[in-house]
């Protein structure tokens, strides 16, 4: 084969797509990101051979036919009954993954052209290789490659964020993001007019992550990102205007005091990433922790509550 046909050669691929619950498909997507799996998208198989369920949503990866082992398939499982460990939460107990073969094609990005951009209050979230200028001239662009593990924008606690940090960022406000994730709360707020920020996360791919981001939307000397839990917060001095949490509803009510120690006297919170079932719980321990919560905003199965110091 001359190279000229070898350049012509369309590749064939392996669909990885596990269907999940709305408003979990962030979650499962980190799960599948390792490896030769090196992007997530959402939507029903590229051939409609089986359609989502109505709660459900498709998360797919995919894989050169080469790369389509015994030991990829087994990593897939074992990521997702790890998953199913550490969640420990019933809708995402059984999940099965399916593997189809498809017909040549460049599965790993022709999803993009299917890619909309779309808004949350003043932001237009955009791809990089959006060229256009944002769909409304006042639109503040934000940049953001919609693949990986976390931040593409769309989970419900992800957008309801952004849009409380979109009607309440005034300008110069210090800014602090515990469970920063992809960083897009630290990016969006920056942008937004925020003059600092300080964001930390467990997770060790989030820093590069969430730098990665900063850069692209030239907001990185505004934006500091650390890897680590709580004890992060015994590094940086003083108070801040807006406290961002988007974090399991767990993690939230051990640190609602962490959190509201660190809120100035006119300053404002929000807290997300909390089920609908575990809402009044919450509730009290945000209340307990010597906050008011003056909003709360449900959307799918999630709760954001925003508010003040009591």
């Amino acid at each position: 084969m001359t190279a000229r046909a070898e350049g012509k050669r369309r590749l064939a691929w392996t669909e990885v797509r596990v269907d999940v619950p709305r408003g979990w498909h962030e979650v499962v997507a980190e799960a599948l990101i390792f490896g030769p799996c090196t992007s997530v998208t959402l939507g029903t198989t590229s051939l409609a051979a089986r359609q989502p369920g109505p709660d459900e949503e498709a998360v797919r990866s995919f894989v050169l036919e080469g790369d389509d082992t015994p030991a990829l398939r087994a990593e897939v499982e074992q990521r997702l009954r790890g998953l199913e460990e550490r969640v420990n939460d019933p809708e995402l107990t059984g999940l099965e993954v399916h593997f189809k073969r498809l017909p040549p094609e460049d599965y790993a990005t022709s999803w993009r052209k299917d890619w909309k951009p779309f808004r949350v209050g003043r932001l237009a979230l955009l791809p990089p290789w959006y060229e256009s200028d944002p769909p409304r001239a006042a639109d503040v662009r934000l940049t953001i490659e919609p693949v990986g593990s976390f931040g593409s924008g769309r989970h419900a606690t992800t957008r309801t964020c952004l849009r409380a940090l979109s009607r309440r960022i005034q300008g110069g406000e210090r800014l602090l993001d515990a469970g920063a994730g992809s960083g897009i709360l630290s990016v969006g707020a920056a942008l937004l007019g925020a003059r600092e920020t300080y964001g930390f996360d467990l997770d060790p791919a989030s820093k590069p992550t969430a730098d990665l981001l900063a850069q692209d939307n030239g907001v990185e000397e505004r934006c500091a990102f650390r890897e680590g839990d709580f004890r992060r917060l015994e590094e940086v001095e003083g108070l801040f205007n807006v406290v961002c949490a988007n974090i399991y509803a767990d993690v939230l009510m051990t640190h609602a005091h962490d959190l509201a120690q660190r809120l100035a006297p006119d300053g404002w919170f929000c807290f997300s990433g909390c089920r609908f079932d575990h809402v009044d719980a919450t509730r009290r321990s945000i209340v307990e922790a010597g906050l008011r919560i003056d909003e709360e905003h449900l959307l799918g199965r999630w709760m954001t509550f925003v508010g003040r110091p009591a």
